[in-house]
């Protein structure tokens, strides 16, 4: 995330929400930063020196530094790959995104189910197994 962030912050300044919002729409909606994971990247971000804030009209406006220049000049195929995958989680969307979760919500939820049953956990491994095949089959 921490690419990304500076990469935006090339275009202008922003504030936290605009940033949360740019990288959910770059990458079509799949991507949903939380408040909890953007505003300490920028913080650690701002104690690094790379971008610098200053409140304005209620909000904290970032601002990119001459280090945090230097680091997207730098990291330009990085930051390029970033973007182009990015643009292609759009293309999976919610559609798949949300079965995924619920997959691995249910996967979580029979192991701990299972505990140390070995039987169980030999099914779940089946189960997890026979999904594989049948994807890649497709």
């Amino acid at each position: 995330m921490r690419l990304a962030i500076l990469s935006m912050l090339v275009e202008g300044p922003k504030h936290g929400y605009e940033l949360m919002k740019e990288l959910e729409t770059r990458s079509g909606g799949s991507y949903r930063v939380s408040a909890g994971s953007m505003y300490p990247a920028l913080q650690m971000l701002e104690d690094e020196g790379m971008v610098t804030s200053e409140q304005r009209d209620g909000k904290r406006i970032y601002s990119l530094k001459d280090p945090g220049r230097a680091e997207v000049e730098r990291e330009a195929a990085a930051i390029d790959r970033i973007w182009r995958k990015a643009s292609h989680w759009g293309d999976w969307g919610p559609w798949v995104a949300g079965p995924i979760g619920g997959l691995i919500k249910a996967t979580f939820h029979a192991v701990n189910r299972a505990g140390t049953d070995s039987e169980k956990r030999a099914k779940i491994e089946d189960i997890l197994d026979r999904t594989r095949r049948e994807l890649e089959g497709l």
